[in-house]
């Protein structure tokens, strides 16, 4: 059914106008949008994947109607459905479902230091809206969903759910993922009620160490949990252990040792950014840091070939677990990506790093027909990213904290997102509204219009909101601002991926480059004075500076990675007195022929400087600061730069 769409969002104060709309749909879909499926095979998706270029435009070309029950009757095999089916071939029949956005614990990775604010239970999807949406999402192909939260096992009527959940024909797996602290008290109805996996996260086994991470006690609580899950017969237990450096990197070796007597499968995953975690890249320890230290203990390490691409699995040799790496930002594996995730409050993010979501909570409480709610999972499918953005992007991109998933950020998308998602799907739009109003997201079929892009775009009636009435006037001038700021901030060192790369300057042109950068060093009344008047026990200090600054300057490629080695023409160190302050300002001066400026030169040669200085003051004082390290100006190159005095 290659039926041509255009897209509108449209606001109802409560449900006025919402008959008409839906004879309006109905209209020009009756007896025509019933299912559609993806007919794709599996081989011929992952040579879709291989080549994201050959991906159709207009995926409905692949689509087949039919309701799922003609099928059956037909006795032939149904089609994975084309609504769950993304333009690269990917099938989603992973769904995660946050039941609350509550948790016991307050861990550092997920939650900010600050804590967050939680949305009102009244915009927070009902046990009934879960159950309608996994019933849904379970009739067009998930087999396995998984219970999150915040932490699942709060919710008062978990075990119901997973009983609801366990009579839904074509679920294989139900799954949850804990904190562990209640684990053991409900694990027999849990067990019960048809769970039939359990991840467990445990960052730490030093006790004290746990209580800081989480900022809670329980860490014998979740240990207790994790036995008795053994003991029950749960295969395997999962326990997925956040490796950040500084905090829990030395108990590596500590969590493979716990798999030699536990059938446990013991998961390392790199720290990931999100919203008030404090995300820095010196933090995360890679997969393949983490796998070289535990190979110096156990060289003989196996690797599994399990057939699950989002983790990588490996066995020391006798013992009864194994261990895995969730490789998310070192070395994604998006391409084999199976997984929604419905949040708490209704929302439904595609990707786990991506900030767009489209309301599916809106949609029920709306009064939309499933088919009317399939079309709106397809458009959001549609529109999924062949990748994420890499490390370095997603962290400075607004997406919820990790406790959350939750709350709408509300980001319109840019010019370069909307040409990514090119899809033959309906697209969700956001438009501006009044305070309260609610906004019911459907589309409007247009067989005469060619529409040949589409977008998701947030859509939300309460969780958060324009209080100004004033987002859609602004929202073409923050996608500009957001354009613009994404080109400033590009990363020449970066690859795709985040990964490190050097610049190739091979094509560029010499031209006569010049780079000047200061420091300054504030040193108090004493060591100021012995500096300006030579009386140092060390010796002359700005002289010693000087060569130091110049040396460091010849030597700055071997300092940073990076940096490209340049022949430096001339390199100046002098210096400033500033008595008032008693404060000593550095500034160097690097000149070059070459394809690429001297600003590193530069700004290494000041910042050595400086710390000679301080290196030759300190006998007097350890009350030395060094500040305001600074480029001053440049000149060659593709850009001038002059900071002004």
């Amino acid at each position: 059914m290659a039926t041509h769409v255009s897209m509108c969002c449209r606001m109802f104060g409560g449900r006025t106008g919402l008959p008409h709309l839906r004879k309006l749909l109905f209209q020009r879909v009756k007896g025509n949008i019933r299912r559609r499926y993806c007919g794709a095979t599996h081989k011929e998706n992952e040579a879709e994947l291989g080549d994201s270029t050959s991906a159709s435009a207009d995926f409905a070309l692949s689509v087949k109607t039919g309701s799922r029950q003609e099928r059956m009757r037909d006795g032939s095999i149904l089609p994975f459905s084309a609504f769950l089916t993304d333009s690269f071939g990917r099938r989603h029949s992973y769904l995660r479902i946050s039941l609350t956005e509550k948790c016991n614990f307050r861990c550092q990775y997920c939650m900010p230091d600050e804590g967050v604010k939680l949305t009102p239970r009244s915009q927070l999807l009902t046990t009934s809206e879960v159950l309608t949406l996994a019933r849904l999402f379970v009739r067009e192909g998930v087999e396995k969903i998984r219970l999150t939260g915040g932490e699942p096992l709060i919710k008062p009527d978990v075990v119901d759910i997973l009983k609801e959940l366990r009579k839904l024909e074509g679920l294989k797996t139900i799954a949850v993922t804990t904190n562990g602290l209640n684990l053991s008290r409900l694990l027999p109805k849990l067990k019960e009620s048809g769970l039939d996996l359990i991840n467990i996260s445990l960052d730490s086994l030093v006790p004290a160490k746990f209580e800081f991470i989480v900022r809670r006690k329980g860490f014998h609580k979740v240990m207790e949990g994790i036995d008795k899950a053994i003991e029950m017969g749960f295969n395997r237990v999962k326990v997925n252990c956040v490796v950040m450096r500084g905090l829990n990197e030395d108990e590596l070796l500590d969590f493979v040792a716990l798999t030699e007597k536990k059938p446990l499968e013991v998961r390392f995953i790199e720290y990931m950014p999100f919203d008030g975690n404090k995300w820095n890249f010196k933090k995360m320890v890679s997969y393949q840091e983490m796998l070289d230290l535990i190979r110096q203990k156990w060289p003989n390490l196996e690797t599994l070939q399990t057939g699950c691409q989002t983790a990588k699995m490996f066995k020391v040799p006798g013992f009864d677990g194994q261990v895995g790496f969730i490789t998310s930002m070192s070395d994604h594996f998006c391409g084999s990506c199976n997984r929604l995730r419905i949040t708490a409050d209704g929302s439904l993010k595609v990707c786990l790093f991506g900030n767009a979501e489209v309301s599916l909570r809106d949609m029920l409480r709306s009064g939309a027909s499933d088919e009317e709610l399939l079309q709106i999972i397809g458009a959001a499918v549609g529109s999924k990213k062949k990748q994420h953005a890499g490390m370095f992007n997603i962290s400075k991109m607004k997406n919820r904290p990790m406790i959350h998933i939750g709350t709408s950020s509300q980001r319109p998308l840019s010019p370069a997102e909307l040409r990514d998602s090119c899809r033959a799907f309906p697209v969700v739009s956001l438009l501006p509204r009044t305070p309260g109003a609610a906004v019911f997201c459907t589309q409007l079929l247009n067989a005469n219009k060619d529409v040949k892009r589409h977008h998701v775009r947030l859509c939300h009636s309460q969780s958060s909101g324009d209080p100004s009435g004033e987002l859609g006037a602004s929202a073409s001038s923050r996608t500009r601002s957001s354009s613009n700021d994404s080109a400033e901030a590009q990363l020449t060192h970066m690859d795709g991926e985040g990964r490190a790369t050097m610049v190739d300057v091979g094509d560029k042109a010499p031209t006569r480059r010049t780079a000047s950068a200061s420091a300054t060093v504030l040193l108090g009344h004493t060591a100021f004075r012995l500096l300006r008047d030579h009386q140092l026990a060390k010796g002359d200090a700005l002289a010693t500076a000087q060569l130091s600054g110049i040396m460091a300057a010849k030597q700055t490629s071997s300092l940073i990675p990076l940096c490209h080695a340049l022949p430096l023409d001339h390199t100046s160190v002098t210096f400033d007195l500033v008595e008032p302050q008693n404060a000593a300002v550095v500034t160097a001066t690097c000149r070059s022929t070459g394809r690429t400026g001297v600003e590193m030169e530069a700004l290494t040669a000041a910042s050595i400087a400086a710390l000679t200085i301080y290196d030759m003051c300190k006998a007097v004082s350890h009350d030395i600061i060094i500040t305001d390290v600074k480029l001053v100006s440049k000149t060659g190159g593709k850009r001038t730069f002059h900071r002004p005095s």
